[in-house]
């Protein structure tokens, strides 16, 4: 169960798949609005696109729906999983800053 739970808090599971949901739903969105942009054009051009445009409320609805599940994955999915990988797998301890290093080394160097 171990190597399990290794396997979804250590790689990039979870950013990947978050990464495929939001690229998803932001791809109907510029379909959307896309389809609302060929319907403005004039009757004669729009032989070459689809024959049933879509509505601007299609765009809406679909931004909506994008920005909806972006906080339901966010809510849900990003802070509980950034808050196991705290708990299972703490941050390393943070060692002297660079700034501390360098007078350390320029100390160092004059003796």
């Amino acid at each position: 169960m171990s190597g399990f739970k290794n396997f979804l808090l250590r790689g990039n599971l979870v950013e990947f798949a978050v990464a495929v949901i939001m690229a998803t739903a932001f791809g109907k969105v510029v379909a959307a609005f896309v389809a609302w942009l060929t319907a403005q054009l004039p009757e004669k051009s729009l032989k070459y696109f689809a024959d049933d445009p879509k509505t601007f409320g299609a765009f809406i609805n679909a931004l909506i729906a994008f920005i909806l599940l972006g906080a339901v994955v966010y809510f849900f999915v990003v802070v509980p999983y950034t808050k196991a990988k705290d708990r299972f797998f703490p941050g390393e301890a943070a060692g002297p800053s660079e700034v501390e290093l360098l007078t350390q080394i320029r100390d160092s160097l004059a003796k």
